[in-house]
């Protein structure tokens, strides 16, 4: 059994960085290289301080891990360093660990119950365990693709191939489904390949991946957008039934502002996809910070992965705006009590490399030059409020003062509208929801017979852990369509509540 008084013995640790002038001058993931033997000892002792509880709120889909991650199972297994049977516990729930253990912002460590007092020393370093298991794996050479034994003769297309669409692929290919796999981009992996920068997950993870799937037999096209390249009546002759995970890749733009126009405003994903497609060896970007002062307008993670990409990329100073007043330090248990998802202020390692984030300001007007090129914000302290009757944001000045600071790229972080239009959706005759998401029924079938949603598409812009979760569970809803029963899991039902993340 786990010890319960490891938290008491061993303070909580987080895996150490390389040093700031090393990181910000190359692609490479923020965290330090450590040798294996010294990372799984110091691993097996942060997992000595799961207590094991009676009640793991950690992997509760309401509070925790919304794909119900054994954690205390796996915990208590690498304490003892039985690596192997961890390696199982963990790929039991979760087909990309590495994934979540580098990306996900670990709402099972918010749900911990060493995270109830700050005298526990803080919450267990889930996050830093499943992504270890997830490396002493492959070095160990203990994930190995897994062929299904016996062909069902169905075939399922699966649309996307982001983590949505791969876990649900993965998972009908090991069902003994026929699954092709379709992404418009020339290269596979959606936002985990142009979306997520190089420093936070090297891509030769996602690549390994990749092989490990198509070793199964899962099948790839890419440069294919389905509705325009492949018809949906070819769709519909080819395959017995059809997942959608196409993301909510709309952009939400800012319209109103005074001098939007102005060359040098861009769109987030713009710039993420191309400092990316730099790092895949496309050649040097359009949208570049070398020698400029950078405004990235919008606090989330997003945000910080434009930061920490144009700090990368050489700019003379970087400055992230937040509509938002700072969040407190610690948790404020009448504004989130535990186990609940804490409004606090959340740093990234991009924050710890230069630059400046300012709270509780909006641009009242960008600045341009004769060219028609931004050169200065104009910037207001505001206050956010919601209306008391209709629930609308309001956001309004609090004094007339204005404070201008330099600008020659501005990059807009302010989230996604949800699924892009696309002809695919029009010959389906499926209709977005008002909020642009895809709805469907408790079988994870959308108006269109055969053909289901999963991820973003379906939620609408939310974090790796649920794209994956919605993934598995699509998978089992399909199987069942083809055979009539399936065994997949399916960790989360169509109208699982998202976990409040910003």
């Amino acid at each position: 059994m786990a010890d319960p008084r490891g938290f008491l013995k061993f303070e909580r640790e987080e895996p150490k960085k390389r040093s700031l002038d090393e990181r910000v001058h190359d692609w490479r993931e923020v965290y330090a290289l450590t040798p294996p033997d010294e990372r799984n000892a110091e691993v097996r002792t942060q997992a000595g301080r799961c207590m094991d509880c009676g009640i793991p709120f950690c992997h509760s889909g309401s509070a925790g891990c919304p794909l119900g991650n054994l954690i205390p199972e796996w915990n208590d297994l690498v304490r003892q360093g039985h690596w192997a049977a961890a390696s199982d516990r963990l790929h039991a729930t979760n087909n990309f660990p590495e994934f979540t253990g580098k990306l996900c912002p670990a709402p099972c460590e918010a749900g911990c119950v060493l995270s109830i007092s700050p005298l526990s020393g803080g919450s267990v370093a889930i996050k830093r365990v499943e992504a270890t298991i997830a490396d002493v794996s492959w070095e160990r050479g203990i994930v190995e693709p897994q062929v299904a034994g016996v062909a069902s003769g169905q075939r399922v297309a699966v649309v996307g191939s982001g983590p949505a669409g791969l876990a649900a692929a993965q998972q009908l290919t090991r069902a003994g489904h026929e699954v092709t796999v379709f992404e418009r981009d020339d290269r596979l992996g959606g936002l985990l390949r142009y979306g997520i920068p190089e420093f936070k997950m090297e891509k030769k993870h996602l690549d390994r991946r990749l092989a490990q799937l198509r070793k199964e037999g899962t099948q790839f096209v890419t440069g294919c957008e389905v509705g325009v390249d492949l018809t949906v009546e070819e769709l519909r002759a080819r395959y017995d039934a059809v997942v959608l995970a196409v993301g909510a890749l709309r952009d939400r733009d800012d319209r109103v502002t005074p001098g939007r126009e102005l060359g040098g405003i861009h769109l987030a994903m713009e710039h993420l996809v191309q400092a990316n497609r730099q790092c895949e060896g496309d050649g040097p970007p359009d949208i570049d910070g070398a020698g400029k002062h950078v405004v990235v307008i919008g606090g989330g993670d997003t945000g910080a992965d434009c930061y920490g990409t144009a700090t990368r990329q050489g700019a003379l100073s970087v400055t992230q705006l937040d509509q938002y007043p700072m969040p407190p330090q610690t948790r404020d248990d009448d504004v989130s009590p535990w186990p609940t998802w804490p409004y606090i202020l959340r740093t990234y390692p991009a924050h710890d490399e230069g630059g400046e984030r300012m709270f509780g300001v909006a641009v009242k007007r960008f600045v341009g030059d004769d060219d028609g090129h931004v050169r200065a914000i104009e910037l207001q302290k505001v206050q956010v409020s919601r209306d008391p009757e209709t629930g609308v944001r309001r956001v309004e000045p609090v004094s007339g003062e204005i404070e201008v600071i330099s600008a020659d790229l501005v990059l807009l972080a302010i989230g996604f509208e949800g699924v892009e239009e696309m002809r695919l959706l029009d010959d389906l005759g499926i209709e977005l929801t008002k909020d642009g998401r895809l709805s469907c029924g408790a079988d994870w079938q959308t108006g269109a017979p055969g053909v289901f949603v999963c991820g973003d598409a379906h939620r609408g812009a939310s974090l790796v852990v649920w794209a994956i979760a919605e993934g598995r569970s699509v998978a089992n809803a399909v199987d069942a369509y083809l055979t009539g029963t399936s065994d997949l899991p399916a960790p989360v039902h169509p109208t699982a509540l998202p976990l409040a993340v910003v």
